[in-house]
């Protein structure tokens, strides 16, 4: 069961969402992790504190990724098929 592919342009609005969301939600995953007082760039080494705001910043890029491909998905099906 082989499924034609999507067209270039729906593959172009999936990789611009993702790389938008991916920042959008890095920035946002900073800004909370800065109002948790966890800065990941605070310390001149890497503590608790920096080690758990580096990873908020990574989960929001990670969360913003995933938003676009559902929203992909949802809108235009699944590209693997």
């Amino acid at each position: 069961m082989s499924q034609t592919p999507h067209p270039t342009g729906q593959l172009m609005k999936l990789g611009i969402a993702q790389a938008v969301l991916f920042v959008l939600g890095a920035l946002l995953g900073r800004g909370l992790g800065l109002l948790l007082g966890l800065d990941a760039f605070g310390a001149a080494g890497y503590g608790n504190k920096e080690i758990f705001g580096i990873l908020l910043i990574g989960l929001g890029g990670g969360g913003g990724v995933q938003l676009a491909r559902a929203w992909y998905v949802r809108k235009y099906g699944d590209p693997k098929g």
